[in-house]
């Protein structure tokens, strides 16, 4: 049997002909700068060539999947990538259920609870009698269940099975909320303004040729059931018939009550208006609504628990399934294990293995930091980091060996505290005789494993070779190592007990008794004019304090929602919100339209005068419009194909070859190089190009400097993972001008970024700041936080335990804070570096 993985040629994107050899059943750790190379090695060629040559061995056509770029890969394993990407994005997915804890919990409710009498008011548990005769899960079919009669007086009542402990079903689904746990209403006061007339703009949805438009439809509505439609009465003085026309619509029932006998008019020009109101809701259900129009209010009939009442009085343990499910998994976990040793000798023989599942199923999702969360989560709601680690916990107890599992960055937004833990996961992982490859630049991942490789020197075009290998001690004696060349750097560094902190502006950005999810009514203040990190563990509160409360922006007295006010916002004149969220999901953005330098490339070469000869303007250098980009393929320079019941494929455009353009544009050149040429650059490739052109040489310098000089001009934004979304777009907002003072608010921006470009993060945000402005960032990367003039640390815990201020100061501050877990971990980082 192979004890390696052995790569020869790999020549996949910026590869540079790597051979390697990968010890199998250890733990590896493939580090790097940003863009050296690491996830097209992993994913782009170990991840592929596994699936492409399992589908062959088991008979299966591998045509979906392209033979990647490399001589040959011998040893290699069946494989599994855990990304971090969070693909469900339906509103019933929670924690519970991609975890199939929730239905454990169904069947231990249906075998094990407590239930009201409705007619006595006494509580038992139904007896095993005359249980389903359906199938096994009780999901499917019809649920043959005799009644159930109460012990203590005899009456009947319908038997609960496990299809009623389950809010995606009708026999569980609270009937007022469907079961979403929540009402979503329409904010009328941000459609109606009720001081105005209609002509004077009371629909605040309504621009001036749409009034006008919607005006004469209403006016023919009036005239054809005989009233006229004054459009200069202020909407609070109109009566219940133009009102109710003007909200609902001519064939709404509120509308037609008022003319029973009058059919409502065939044609839009006969007076066939639909109702505001009734519009919103139609396209709401369509499209989904704007959020700033409707109002999410918790279900008056469940109090957002999603299930019946009937079904929320059944107890275990002393709990209701809603209670479990509303509880953090740390504390469901304690509620577990106290049912484990209260279990009657006739309990344990029905659901003893079921519970003993359950209860180590979700201590692995403790143990990777997920703690915090709840089984009532809603997926959607999950960061990269949680998503990938929730996966990280299932696939542990599916007992699979000889896998060969490739993660990435699964420390992404995780507290330095629970780093010890998701490392422990891992290596139960190796233990059970896996090969367990992650992509990392967090040192305690590296000091932990088995073998480490490091790619580099440098990124894009300036990497893709392996510039050490061995445990971090032998790179850190490798003269080309980029990672042993910062750790022997900063292991020969000496505390700077005499750096200065920025005292600030004198203004403060207050946060006056924040209650918003788990926050216990703190006060906060952000001092301005400074660079401030907010720290604490994952699900502390930190988001909710940032993103969910001061991002809102606004003015001092305005009322909000989560906290009593804010003041300080006269002091600032602009927020920039730069978070983990996706950027785009068209394809046809890409990094040089996203940063607006691609109107600047089209006019560069419609100014050259090749261009101006052949009359091409710069609409024909625009791969998004008719003109100059082939047509075959809209300017995408792939064709989709579709491969039936198997995944669809982009193959390369057969007639421009991918170029996306027509040859005649691809005929003009710029020191040799076309448009295409150009798109296929990366961006440092492209600086003796493009370098002293005015509108383009700023955001070239910009995106260098958040790191991503590595990508390519051409790249599909939607390639981008969430830290590299987060940066270009920083690099997007630094490039407009403004003299205003702004408040950037970052999503931990040092997401995916090898130590050495941290330190290149940090010089640029210290600019903003000495620039007269204010940055405050959430972090875990003490490599950023040190560097902070002011802390505020959130917790101490995570949930219901964490929301309170813990220590807010320097860090030296925060760091002698007892009660602070970040505070412990920055001790050590103010005074050595590792």
């Amino acid at each position: 049997m192979s004890s390696e993985i052995v790569i020869r040629g790999a020549r996949e994107n910026n590869l540079r002909n790597v051979t390697l050899r990968i010890p199998k059943y250890k733990l590896v750790v493939l580090t790097g700068p940003s863009g050296s190379g690491k996830s097209t090695l992993a994913m782009d060629t170990l991840q592929r060539e596994c699936q492409r040559q399992y589908m062959e061995s088991m008979g299966m056509t591998s045509d979906t999947i392209a033979k990647p770029k490399v001589d040959a890969i011998i040893g290699l394993s069946p494989s599994i990538s855990v990304g971090q990407h969070v693909t469900n994005r339906n509103p019933r997915s929670t924690v519970g259920t991609i975890t199939d804890i929730h239905t454990y919990l169904r069947v231990i409710y249906e075998k094990l609870g407590k239930r009201p009498c409705p007619n006595c008011g006494k509580r038992f548990v139904p007896g095993p009698d005359g249980e389903a005769a359906g199938p096994g899960d009780g999901d499917d079919g019809e649920d043959m269940q005799p009644a159930v009669k109460c012990p203590h007086c005899g009456a009947g009542m319908e038997r609960l099975t496990r299809r009623y402990f389950s809010y995606n079903t009708p026999e569980g689904a609270c009937e007022e909320c469907g079961g979403l746990g929540h009402m979503v209403t329409l904010n009328m006061e941000a459609v109606f303004d009720e001081e105005k007339s209609l002509r004077n703009g009371c629909v605040t949805i309504w621009y001036d040729v749409i009034t006008k438009y919607n005006l004469s439809i209403l006016k023919a509505a009036g005239e054809h059931y005989g009233f006229t439609f004054d459009a200069d009465l202020p909407l609070k003085e109109c009566g219940a018939v133009q009102r109710d026309l003007l909200y609902y619509g001519v064939e709404s029932e509120a509308f037609s009550a008022h003319f029973p006998d009058v059919k409502p008019p065939k044609s839009v020009g006969g007076g066939k208006f639909e109702g505001v109101v009734t519009g919103i809701w139609r396209r709401y259900k369509e499209k989904g609504g704007e959020s700033a129009l409707f109002l999410e209010e918790t279900c008056a009939a469940c109090y957002g628990a999603r299930l019946k009442e009937s079904v929320r009085q059944v107890t275990v343990g002393g709990a209701s399934i809603s209670d479990i499910s509303g509880w953090s998994l740390q504390d469901a976990l304690g509620w577990l294990q106290r049912l484990m040793g209260e279990l009657q000798p006739e309990a344990r023989e029905m659901v003893g293995s079921l519970l003993h599942d359950l209860t180590v199923r979700t201590e692995r999702i403790v143990a990777v930091g997920l703690g915090y969360l709840s089984l009532s989560r809603q997926t959607v709601s999950l960061s990269g980091g949680e998503a990938q680690r929730l996966r990280l916990a299932s696939i542990l107890g599916s007992g699979l060996t000889g896998v060969l599992y490739i993660l990435d960055e699964p420390t992404a937004g995780l507290h330095p505290r629970d780093t010890a833990g998701l490392i422990g996961v891992l290596k139960q992982l190796r233990d059970l005789g896996n090969t367990v490859l992650v992509i990392e630049h967090v040192v305690e991942m590296m000091q932990a494993a088995d073998h480490v490789i490091d790619m580099g020197p440098g990124a894009g075009s300036f990497g893709g070779r392996v510039v050490g290998e061995g445990t971090l001690a032998e790179l850190m004696d490798t003269p080309d190592s980029v990672t042993g060349a910062f750790l022997r750097e900063s292991s020969g560094m000496t505390a700077d007990l005499s750096r200065q902190r920025r005292p600030g502006n004198g203004r403060f950005l207050n946060v006056h008794d924040a209650y918003e999810r788990n926050l216990k009514h703190i006060d906060v203040s952000f001092p301005l004019g400074c660079l401030t990190a907010v720290t604490g563990v994952s699900g502390s509160g930190k988001s909710t304090l940032l993103f969910d409360l001061v991002a809102a922006g606004g003015r001092d007295e305005q009322q909000r929602r989560g906290c009593r006010s804010i003041t300080g916002f006269g002091g600032i004149g602009g927020i920039v919100t730069v978070d983990q969220s996706p950027i785009g999901r068209m394809s046809r953005s890409n990094v040089a339209t996203y940063t607006d330098v691609f109107t600047a490339m089209r006019s560069l070469y419609a100014g050259l005068p090749e261009a101006k000869r052949a009359g091409l303007t710069a609409k024909h250098f625009s791969f998004n419009t008719p003109g100059g980009r082939c047509e075959h393929c809209q300017g995408l320079g792939v064709v989709p194909m579709d491969m039936f019941f198997l995944p669809g494929l982009e193959v390369r455009c057969p007639v421009c070859r991918g170029k996306r353009f027509k040859e005649e544009v691809l005929r003009v050149t710029c020191n040799g190089y076309s448009i295409s040429d150009l798109l296929n650059m990366t961006v440092q490739e492209s600086l003796p190009l493009l370098q002293g052109r005015i509108k383009m040489d700023g955001q070239i310098a910009l995106l260098t400097e958040v790191g991503l000089g590595y990508l390519h001009w051409g790249q599909s934004v939607r390639t981008l993972s969430g830290g590299e979304g987060q940066r270009i777009r920083l690099a997007k907002e630094l490039g407009g001008k403004t003299k205003q003072h702004t408040l950037y608010l970052l999503d931990e921006p040092s997401t995916g970024l090898h130590p050495r470009d941290t330190r290149q993060l940090l010089v640029l945000l210290n600019k903003l700041v000495d620039a007269g402005n204010t940055v405050i960032v959430v972090e875990h990367n003490l490599d950023m936080i040190r560097e902070c003039d002011w802390v505020v640390d959130i917790g101490p815990e995570a949930g219901d335990k964490g929301g309170e201020v813990v220590a807010a100061g320097t860090p030296e501050t925060v760091a002698a804070a007892a009660a602070s877990h970040t505070g412990r971990f920055l001790k050590k980082a103010l005074v050595a570096v590792y």
